[in-house]
């Protein structure tokens, strides 16, 4: 018997060293050199491609092959670091030690990833806990200052996106924003993203880094990668914040008291129909009682197994605007699947995201900002008797608090992106991709104005639209008036690439080779408006019970007819990175594309790029130093294209109505051309050289890049003057123009401090960038080499101008009357235009160029302060050199008409006589110049709560603690993107403050 146990004994002790040969668990935790856990850690069993990421505490589980295995740590900014197993260890605890650098990072460059030391490209990565912080629902002020050479400029407006703009504007034709990509689906809405779903976001800048996008990359492309599940891990986060906002600046109107004692002095009196002893401040009467209100939930559930993960999350986000009726809120929820087959080589991906959104504007918001500062403070918002005051005498005199109570402007948009992938792991160092993704966007807008604005009189209700949009009288019908429109948007995409990645002694080699196909269909559905409701309380919800049929001469608005269109993209693409023992690396693209938009006979465009990087820390004559951690120097050239701006309609041609004609007693529509055909025109190309360097000195304390870049757009599109003769429309639509932009960037990262318990980061990120439209003209359609545009049109400045496109001269410049001061008997004079005094200048003739709206310098500085558990993150943010024509103030400037509409405290000291004093001219252009402290975040993190609750933090938010800027306007943050850059004109949203509370728990 005692036999028998023995052998039993030894027949144990065998199958457990055979099981232990053939496989062990081992866990443990990683943490950086001051004891922190390092979440996304990377551990890897050396010699194999067994590898898993920590959790967010540094936890982590791997099975290894055999009791002798050596598993090596390594994380961003540190140093790699290997353990070998001796049988005995199954439960680690791992201290990494900084060192090694950014140039370590893995980066999303389009179809594929790489590693930052080996690339040849211009690219900027940012995860996740580096982007700005607070109330944001835009992912576009996420990156604000993040990025070098990104320009991104946004409002209080919580319904209108950011402008985003990189390396300069590259057209005149559209909205000049880069392309996204979102998970490798090509072309998605950004706002369809959580913030708190984000893991990184890579910013692509020159032309070699996005060529591979080709027709579509002329902006940047920016790619964003979301969080996905651990397989080792099952997780659940709560992210949430709730804040309030409040206007952080104001127009300094002059009051009652202050506008009697003007106009008392200056001998001007109000009428009794304004004067009703009131003292109004109307920019606070438009603004809500109490402090806007902003919250966010977050919740997301992530985990897997051994041959598969899963992410899936819900989003809600509400957030108040400042003025009356602005809100937004929004629903995102998303789930993304990965799971593994036949050994892990095929790997099937399900990603789902739908964003709900509801937009509450400001009924005729432009006009009711217009009228808040131009309204007497004399006059009440409200009668004695409760109903609001008017004075419809006086022309274009309306009370905006009322218009806001009498309209509604809603907008509805849900946002579905979904798409399936598939990862095919080949012999020989290739992998098949496949993606397919289908994304459809739905929207229903509705405006009501109810019967009360029929009360306003139809020739004299001017709309304040942006620059550089004109205005137009509005006619809102009687008995009220109604709009409705609903359309949706699909795009169908089918996306198939191979990869081969081999390594063959000292040569890498990595190759792309790929099919893009994309339809488009846009506008699908419907617009109609009525008038005449039997009640108010209708809306635009019910069309049916007007009866706008008795209004005579009315017409029922059915929208755009261009609005339905569908085009088609297909690409074709190939990339090849070849790098031969780390330090000489070299890259070529080459993506063919064709666009249905085009003429027919130009519909394909090539855009090829090379690049090339000498990584000189390798070389044998640097191994001596120990001042350089990395040192790269790269280079790169490329062409890509712009789609953006034109559709289905650009290059064909239109006829449709116009007008009328007299025959036989009657007057007749009249229908007949209204555009050109153009079968020869093709895209604009960008074409981009860039020179770079990256570095990492002090052993990693200290990492930077400088790059410097030529960008240069050719066969610019633009609608130009043809002789009649030759085109019936007397324009078309072709190509001729260039715009060049030329500039520097700067981005700096050191650690100045850090010990067991304390370390101060700092980031620093420069860009100057300088932008010329170089021609204007095309050689068969001459039509002169310059424009007059952005005219707001205020009292009195009719046929006046603020900006121009010339030749030799930058997107934004300022071409107007030039100030020369007051003249002997106080009133305004101007140079004209051969330098001489006057008093009586012509507009457009006698005008100078006096400045421009292009930056010459931007600037993020971040700094992040950590003792023990506490965190602390500074962000400033500044733009210098531009200059703003401030419209606004030259619009409140007409001392002559203070007693019928109230003008700006610094023109107490102007004569009422002086009726040259407001017009558009450089007296109002301002210097735009401004450092604002952007974000301050205070945080605690309480580490392990209980049992169950591994992670709690708590955390304060201040964004726009303050502004420095000599700038007289609300803020100096005007809109840069566009065409008509920095004009403030009567349409400024006010710039919020904002005061956040937040927590963030990890189940």
């Amino acid at each position: 018997m005692e036999k028998l146990k023995l052998l039993l004994l030894a027949l144990f002790f065998g199958f457990s060293i055979n099981t232990w040969a053939q496989k062990t668990d081992v866990t443990g935790v990683v943490l950086d050199d001051k004891g922190i856990p390092l979440p996304a850690a990377n551990v890897l069993e050396k010699g194999t491609s067994n590898t898993v990421t920590t959790d967010f505490d540094g936890k982590f589980r791997i099975s290894v092959s055999n009791k002798n295995a050596t598993l090596v740590f390594s994380f961003i900014g540190f140093e790699d670091q290997p353990v070998k197993l001796d049988g005995t260890k199954t439960n680690l605890s791992i201290k990494l030690q900084s060192g090694t650098t950014n140039l370590e990072q893995v980066v999303v460059v389009g179809y594929g990833k790489g590693s930052r030391k080996n690339l040849t490209t211009a690219v900027t990565s940012i995860k996740a806990d580096e982007l700005n912080r607070g109330a944001i629902s835009d992912v576009g002020q996420l990156l604000q200052g993040k990025v070098s050479g990104l320009n991104i400029s946004s409002s209080g407006d919580p319904t209108k996106t950011a402008s985003v703009v990189l390396r300069g504007a590259s057209t005149l034709n559209s909205s000049q924003g880069p392309f996204y990509v979102i998970d490798g689906v090509p072309g998605v809405d950004i706002s369809i993203i959580s913030p708190d779903d984000i893991a990184t976001i890579d910013v692509l800048k020159d032309a070699a880094a996005t060529a591979i996008y080709g027709n579509r990359a002329a902006n940047g492309v920016i790619m964003v990668t979301t969080k996905r599940g651990s397989k080792d891990r099952t997780q659940i986060a709560y992210n949430g914040y709730y804040g309030f906002e409040e206007v952080s600046n104001e127009l300094n109107m002059m009051n009652a008291d202050q506008l009697r004692a003007f106009t008392t002095k200056n001998n001007l009196n109000f009428t009794p129909e304004n004067d009703k002893g009131a003292n109004t401040d109307w920019q606070k009467e438009i603004l809500r009682s109490r402090r806007a209100v902003s919250s966010s939930h977050n919740i997301s559930m992530s985990g897997g197994g051994e041959h598969g993960n899963y992410t899936a999350s819900i989003t809600s986000i509400q957030k108040e605007g400042v003025l009356l009726k602005s809100d937004f809120s929004r629903v995102i929820a998303r789930l993304s699947v990965d799971q593994y087959a036949f050994d892990d080589k095929l790997k099937i991906g399900l990603n789902v995201t739908n964003s709900t959104s509801n937009y509450t504007n400001v009924p005729q918001r432009n006009t009711v900002l217009l009228q808040a500062v131009s309204h007497l403070p004399v006059s009440p918002v409200r009668n004695p008797d409760g109903s609001f005051f008017e004075n419809f005498v006086s022309t274009g005199y309306f009370n905006p608090v009322a218009l806001i109570e009498h309209g509604t402007d809603e907008t509805k948009t849900n946002n579905l992106v979904g798409n399936i992938t598939a990862e095919l792991k080949l012999p020989w160092g290739f992998t098949y991709n496949l993606n397919v993704a289908h994304q459809r966007l739905s929207t229903s807008h509705g405006e009501f104005y109810d019967s009360y604005y029929s009360r306003y009189n139809s020739a004299n209700f001017y709309n304040n639209p942006d620059p550089p949009q004109t205005k137009t009288l509005i006619n809102f019908g009687v008995n009220g008036s109604a709009l409705r429109n609903s359309y949706d948007n699909t795009n169908n995409i089918v996306e198939s690439f191979l990869n081969w990645d081999k390594t063959l002694g000292g040569h890498k080699i990595k190759a792309v080779l790929g099919y893009s196909w994309q339809e488009n269909t846009y506008g699908d559905g419907f617009q109609a408006t009525a008038t005449n409701f039997p009640v108010d309380n209708v809306g635009y919800n019910n069309l049916a019970l007007s009866n706008y049929t008795s209004v005579n001469g009315y017409v029922v608005n059915f929208g755009d007819s261009k609005a339905y269109q569908k085009t088609r993209l297909i690409g074709e693409f190939v990339r090849l990175n070849y790098g031969y023992k780390d330090k000489y690396l070299l890259q070529g693209t080459l993506r063919r594309d064709g666009g249905s938009m085009f003429g027919a006979n130009n519909r394909w465009g090539f855009f090829p790029s090379v690049g090339g990087a000498w990584r000189v820390d390798k070389e044998n004559f640097m191994k001596n130093q120990n001042f350089f951690t990395d040192l790269k120097f790269r280079g790169s050239y490329g062409v890509t294209g712009n789609s953006s701006g034109f559709n289905a309609y650009t290059a064909q041609f239109i006829s449709g109505s116009v007008g009328t004609f007299y025959y036989n007693g009657q007057q007749i529509g009249a229908y007949g051309p209204n555009q050109a055909a153009n079968p020869d025109l093709k895209w604009e190309k960008t074409a981009t050289a860039n020179v770079g360097v990256d570095f990492s000195i002090l052993k990693g304390k200290i990492t930077g890049s400088v790059d410097v870049y030529d960008k240069k757009t050719t066969d610019m599109i633009f609608n130009y003057a043809v002789n009649p003769v030759l085109v019936p429309v007397g324009t078309i639509v072709a190509n001729g123009g260039t715009m060049s932009n030329k500039g520097i960037e700067v981005s700096l990262g050191a650690t100045p401090v850090k010990t067991a318990n304390f370390s101060w980061s700092t980031n620093l990120n420069l860009a100057s960038n300088k932008n010329r439209i170089v021609k204007l003209t095309n050689p068969l359609f001459i039509g002169g080499d310059s424009i007059r545009r952005v005219q707001p049109d205020g009292g009195g400045q009719t046929g006046s101008t603020l900006q121009i496109f010339k030749e030799g001269k930058p997107l934004g410049q300022f071409f107007t009357l030039k100030y020369a001061g007051k003249d002997a008997n106080g009133v305004s004079q101007y140079y004209d235009k051969n330098g001489n005094l006057t008093t009586t200048p012509l507009n457009g003739v006698d005008y100078h160029y006096v400045g421009d709206a292009q930056p010459k310098l931007l600037l993020g500085w971040g700094n992040t302060f950590t003792y023990k558990k506490f965190d602390l993150s500074v962000f400033f943010r500044g733009v210098f050199g531009n200059k703003i024509f401030n419209a606004t103030r030259a619009d409140l400037f007409r001392p002559s008409t203070a007693m019928t509409t109230n003008i700006l405290v610094d023109a107490q000291d102007e004569s009422p006589n002086d009726l040259n004093s407001y017009k558009y001219s450089s007296r109002f252009i301002e210097d735009g110049s401004y450092l604002r402290l952007d974000n301050m975040t205070l945080g605690y993190n309480f580490g392990k709560v209980g049992k169950f609750i591994q992670s709690v933090r708590v955390y304060e938010t201040i964004n726009n603690l303050f502004v420095i800027t000599k700038y007289s306007g609300i803020d100096p943050e005007v809109e840069q993107g566009g065409t008509a850059p920095g004009v403030d004109s009567n349409n400024f949203y006010p710039k919020t403050r904002t005061f956040m509370f937040g927590l963030n728990v990890i189940f």
